[in-house]
């Protein structure tokens, strides 16, 4: 499913609620992008009515297939398998060759990374069109606790409900079954104290919806993380949410 949102080029199904804190950025056009581009067109070579061919060989057709087709973010190691490529290597390459011709063509849509993997994206300037369109913000917004809580996990992950309640000075029991419902937070593990209680942190819809591809790449991630993050089932939580 293509999906769009408000940041730069962000989802359209699974939006980000009402807050800018995870846009992604931009994309820059640099100047090796633009040959890229030229060469993509065929040096501007027209088509009928004047307009700009742009072919696709059979993998890169599959690719992209493959990607309008996909539910969620698909890592390059299963865009190689579905779409019959050598491996991961040519999948990247071939997603950079799409994007040229995207970005060439004047597509609505590109291809980004989310979370730990690529999904065929719109625009930003549809955004809005496309909230009216599909009454996304009405259906996905969160309450001010709520967003509070998540961020305050986001952070300080993994975290107890007694930490999270420290912070916010108010109890934290319903906003993290609002927010565990919605599926951007998770039980992580046992916290090894006296009543073992539950840790918190997010899941890979919480990168997802915010277009980040990991943890590091929360706004000034580098000050306001938790400064000795406990590994999470193994992996450090500074990687990336389960």
């Amino acid at each position: 499913m293509i999906r769009a949102s408000r940041g730069p080029i962000v989802p359209l199904v699974v939006d980000s609620p009402a807050s800018g804190w995870f846009a992604l950025h931009g994309h820059e056009n640099t100047e090796r992008e633009r040959a890229q581009q030229r060469r993509a067109s065929g040096g501007g070579t027209g088509g009928p009515g004047g307009r700009t061919r742009f072919r696709r060989s059979p993998k890169l057709a599959k690719l992209e297939a493959a990607l309008v087709v996909a539910d969620g973010p698909l890592s390059a190691r299963k865009l190689a398998v579905g779409a019959a490529l050598l491996d991961s290597a040519e999948a990247l390459r071939l997603i950079d060759e799409l994007n040229v011709i995207y970005d060439a063509s004047g597509s609505a849509f590109r291809v980004e990374r989310a979370g730990a993997g690529f999904q065929l994206l719109t625009r930003p300037v549809f955004a809005r069109w496309l909230d009216r369109v599909h009454q996304r913000q009405e259906r996905l917004r969160l309450s001010a606790p709520a967003l509070e809580t998540l961020t305050v996990i986001a952070y300080r992950q993994p975290i107890t409900r007694a930490d999270i309640e420290a912070v916010r000075g108010v109890q934290a029991a319903e906003m993290l079954k609002q927010l565990m419902e919605r599926g951007l937070a998770k039980i992580v593990g046992e916290e090894d104290t006296l009543g073992r209680p539950y840790l918190y942190g997010t899941t890979r819809l919480f990168l997802e919806t915010y277009g980040l591809e990991s943890l590091d790449d929360l706004p000034q991630a580098d000050v306001l993380r938790r400064p000795h993050s406990q590994p999470i089932n193994g992996e450090s939580s500074a990687l990336r949410a389960a």
